[in-house]
């Protein structure tokens, strides 16, 4: 049922399912007096549903956060000059535990809510938090009002430039990413001045050469790909939320190098947006992470007494290097960002530090 059928029908079958999440969270919270209630839930919103002056103030904030002072020492992050690079650091020493592992999920859970937290404290950003909902422009995302390069985007595609396959070497994998629509500098938008200083990372990071974390100025790049972009079309979605009844075989198969993570970070493409490590370097990291948040919350909803407060796996990328199973009351590590979560506590967005819902 689920793996077959067109693009419309799979879109209404999406549509039906975020209804089903929506009734379960107001469900949720209807007869609460305290803790995360109607009064306090915050909405996050697909990119293209935000006004113009949201937008323009969501990339306003973003920069912002490319020009404050960082917290991180320079002896730790050689090639940190902003807050925005203690995030991308936090990203790429975290790197080797947080994908192809038992805290993938609710690691970014975390991670994404975090940046959003900062964005509002830090840099005054009052609006929704957005996502990218890849479904809406797989056909062409240069098309899209999040790429499309206007003042209210999140900047163009990179300059059309010749330029070879990229191979990506991580956890393991090796993955050669085809050149694709641009290759070069993003030339259009509120980011054509942004400098990004830290990447690109090797699969180990530490201080010195390779390391991801010297610095390394140069402008942001990106390769929009229209093929990497198929792979993350409606019946993709259906297919992973329908296909996976258990949280091992769903966050196996988000991660998959052909399934709907790997199938947005390409699609951004370019430099940080190709490197598994250092690609929260690019702006776009976070939608793109909310839309896999919000996937991962729907798919819970579905089947809230088999799907909430569940466990698999170890905390190393393909159990390498080996280590204990973990448990509810692991403790995800944020650096500086913020003090440690257990994953019971991000478990669902309505409880513990959250009170959001995708709309």
């Amino acid at each position: 049922m689920y793996l077959n059928g067109s693009q419309a029908a799979a879109t209404r079958q999406i549509r039906e399912w975020q209804h089903q999440y929506n009734q379960y969270i107001f469900e949720t919270l209807q007869l609460r007096t305290s803790g995360c209630t109607f009064d306090k839930l915050q909405f996050r919103r697909e990119w293209s549903s935000l006004s113009k002056q949201q937008r323009i103030d969501y990339t306003a904030a973003v920069r912002c956060l490319q020009k404050k002072p960082h917290i991180l020492p320079n002896t730790q992050v050689p090639g940190a000059r902003s807050r925005f690079d203690d995030v991308i650091a936090t990203h790429i020493f975290k790197a080797p535990y947080i994908h192809f592992s038992g805290i993938f999920l609710p690691w970014h859970r975390y991670y994404t809510y975090i940046y959003d937290q900062i964005l509002r404290s830090e840099c005054g950003y009052s609006g929704p938090q957005p996502y990218w909902d890849w479904t809406l422009s797989y056909r062409d995302p240069r098309k899209s009002k999040i790429f499309d390069g206007s003042v209210d985007s999140m900047g163009s595609n990179g300059k059309t430039i010749p330029h070879n396959s990229t191979q990506v070497t991580a956890f393991g994998l090796v993955i050669d990413v085809p050149p694709a629509t641009g290759g070069g500098c993003v030339h259009e938008g509120p980011f054509t001045d942004y400098v990004v200083n830290l990447g690109p990372a090797s699969y180990e990071p530490k201080v010195g050469n390779g390391s991801g974390l010297d610095y390394n100025p140069r402008c942001l790049k990106r390769d929009v790909s229209l093929e990497y972009a198929k792979t993350t079309k409606p019946t993709d979605v259906v297919a992973l939320i329908g296909g996976n009844n258990n949280l091992e075989a769903f966050s196996t198969s988000i991660e998959l190098p052909n399934g709907v993570h790997a199938g947005g970070h390409f699609t951004i493409g370019g430099d940080p947006g190709n490197d598994p490590l250092a690609s929260a370097g690019d702006p776009i990291f976070y939608q793109h992470h909310a839309q896999v948040d919000r996937l991962w919350t729907i798919w819970q909803a579905l089947d809230p007494k088999a799907r909430f407060g569940k466990v698999f796996g170890t905390s190393t990328a393909f159990n390498t290097p080996p280590s204990p199973n973990v448990t509810l009351d692991f403790e995800l590590q944020f650096n500086v960002l913020a003090e440690p979560q257990t994953i019971g506590s991000v478990d669902s967005t309505v409880d513990g530090p959250f009170c959001y819902i995708y709309v």
